[in-house]
């Protein structure tokens, strides 16, 4: 029960962190071009999660069917994000401008936060909706794969994170 538990969490994880990459990266270029999230050149092009979707799609040896049930549920939820990613866009950047005012409004800074709290919630319940409807296009073996893959994104994650926390200079042997 608990194994089971901990291999899904782990695949709502991985998906979260692709999507999660795929936001960061696109935000900026949601500016500079009207395709923004989803309306990328094809799959694993620039769209939610981009390069990662493509490195995804040839690791777990994606069919072209489900390719293109991928691209439909992209299609299909493409107007729900494309505002939630501008509204995060809006309110990084009026959190910039605040920042750099003359003065610290911590009221006005709260306030900000608070709305980016909201719209990350609703991106975050939207993001998991959209990973739990690409994880059932996944064989059985293909979820199989994706789970190895999550246990060894966390595991070099947490390797990484360890090696910061003991700062330049010192070993993980002291």
């Amino acid at each position: 029960m608990k194994s089971s538990y901990f291999k899904i969490l782990a695949v709502a994880l991985l998906v979260a962190v692709v999507a999660a990459i795929g936001v960061s990266q696109t935000v900026k270029r949601a500016h500079m071009r009207d395709d923004a999230m989803f309306g990328g050149p094809g799959f694993g092009g620039p769209g939610l999660g981009g390069h990662m979707m493509g490195y995804l799609s040839r690791r777990l040896e994606l069919t072209d069917a489900q390719q293109s049930q991928v691209k439909e549920i992209m299609a299909k939820e493409k107007p729900t994000f494309q505002p939630l990613i501008l509204q995060m866009a809006q309110n990084h950047q009026q959190m910039r401008q605040l920042v750099m005012a003359n003065g610290f409004d911590e009221a006005k800074v709260r306030e900000m936060a608070a709305q980016q709290t909201q719209t990350l919630t609703e991106l975050t319940v939207q993001r998991a909706r959209v990973e739990s409807e690409m994880y059932q296009v996944l064989t059985p073996d293909q979820k199989t794969k994706l789970s190895t893959i999550i246990t060894q994104h966390e595991q070099r994650f947490m390797n990484h994170m360890q090696g910061q926390a003991q700062g330049p200079g010192q070993t993980q042997n002291q």
